[in-house]
């Protein structure tokens, strides 16, 4: 109810708030239209009869066949167990305290909910909680949100929750089914302050406005946040003292995580998250809008404004600038470096930066994932072609001018090495056609 109502209540503050609070109006300017809904209960899209192909629809499959068996833990539940038949690493914990979640009665500053992800899942954990939550990314239908029970049983089910949707599709998701990622103020429960905070936080946002509601486990200098502070006092004492809860490498002294899958809510984890989410939700946007025009239109040369969007955030364009070096205390950055695909020099689109900006060659790694990959055929084939201007320096717009020629010339490298099935006028092995989406006259 309370989810309910905070979404209700951030409807209605929207207009004040854009007026009053340059962040807010700038955290939803991806595109004009950007906030508007997106109609994806109609036939078009078939949001609630179409059954999802995610991960944890496709888990369900193989625990109805009997191919896998998760172990349940009289403490933990099914948490550890379903981190592993996910892939999802121990790794990535965050920890929000903020009351924000279905589950809103069990969060508190000292009962946080973990939140720990990969590319195309995120599982919310709370300690005594009467289920787990989880939130997959579907190639076509976006965010598709289930509950678990934490009851040992032998035929462990997900159930498909659309009660999620009344805050997970709105405005701060870009009109669609997604993820959000907030930062509020709390008092000493957890209650948050709807009039102070970022309704929702990526790689654009400044640290300084980031992570109200949430612990954060790493090092950022003299750069102050909002991370691990709660209640008025907490508050007042930060503007006397920036930084007295930041630069912290233990959450001992704040909060006992003896039942946590790891002591930390680190700082490099948080920005994967942060940058992830938003991505996903325009994936998400570019899917569902190219649907509809192309059932209506036969063509999708109205969603120029969309793509270019989506191609600046890809690349960084907007990133905020990092002021002091970050370092996570998990492990995390090195685990998730691992990961790849690597090209023949080594280099990754997950390899950090962390001194400057977060990755070191700024192009998202969500290019390699189901989503980019299954976008309708004409938006995907724009992308790649608009793609390939920018990168060889055949675009030479405003609009990324900020990305050097070394770096354009890096991400091209990778991406000829790494991306499969990329067009043959990439690699010069035919005459690149001409834009099929979005003809230049109307670009």
């Amino acid at each position: 109810m309370f989810a309910q109502c905070l979404c209700r209540s951030l409807r209605r503050l929207a207009p004040v708030l854009a007026a009053g609070f340059p962040w807010f109006a700038a955290a939803q300017s991806d595109f004009q239209g950007a906030t508007h809904m997106v109609p994806f209960e109609e036939d078009t899209i078939s949001y609630n009869k179409t059954p999802s192909t995610g991960p944890v629809a496709r888990l369900q499959t193989r625990l109805d066949r009997g191919e896998i068996k998760l172990t349940f833990d009289p403490k933990t539940g099914w948490r550890d167990s379903l981190l592993a038949a996910l892939s999802v690493s121990p790794k990535s914990q965050t920890l929000v305290f903020s009351k924000t979640s279905l589950q809103r009665e069990r969060i508190a500053p000292q009962t946080p909910r973990s939140v720990f992800f990969n590319d195309e899942v995120y599982i919310g954990w709370i300690p005594g909680a009467p289920v787990m939550e989880f939130s997959e990314v579907d190639p076509k239908l976006g965010g598709v949100f289930y509950t678990l029970e934490q009851t040992e049983s032998d035929k462990p089910k997900f159930v498909r929750n659309n009660q999620c949707l009344e805050c997970h599709a709105s405005a701060k998701t870009m009109g669609i089914p997604g993820h959000l990622i907030r930062s509020f103020k709390t008092d000493e429960q957890g209650i948050i302050d709807l009039i102070t905070g970022v309704s929702e936080v990526n790689h654009r946002t400044p640290l300084e406005d980031r992570w109200g509601g949430w612990y954060v486990t790493g090092t950022h200098g003299k750069v102050t946040h909002r991370g691990n502070l709660y209640g008025k006092t907490a508050f007042l004492k930060a503007e006397e003292k920036p930084n007295y809860l930041g630069n912290l490498t233990s959450l001992k002294p704040l909060v006992d995580l003896t039942d946590y899958a790891n002591p930390t809510s680190d700082i490099v984890a948080l920005m994967v998250l942060e940058h992830e989410a938003h991505m996903h939700n325009y994936l998400t946007r570019l899917h569902y809008e190219t649907q509809m025009s192309l059932s209506r239109y036969q063509h999708i040369r109205y969603l120029r404004s969309m793509a270019e969007g989506f191609l600046k955030y890809l690349l960084f364009m907007e990133e905020t600038p990092l002021k002091a070096k970050v370092k996570g205390t998990s492990g995390y950055a090195d685990y998730f470096a691992s990961l790849g695909p690597k090209d023949h020099r080594g280099r990754s689109f997950r390899q950090f930066d962390l001194e400057s900006r977060l990755f070191k060659y700024p192009c998202s790694f969500l290019i390699y994932s189901e989503a980019f990959d299954l976008l309708p055929k004409p938006m995907r084939e724009h992308l790649l072609q608009r793609l390939h201007e920018i990168l060889t320096g055949q675009d030479t717009s405003p609009e990324f001018a900020g990305l050097s020629a070394d770096r354009r010339k890096a991400i091209l490298e990778i991406l000829l090495d790494t991306k499969p099935n990329l067009p043959g006028y990439w690699r010069g092995e035919a005459p690149r056609a001409e834009a099929p989406a979005i003809p230049e006259t109307v670009r």
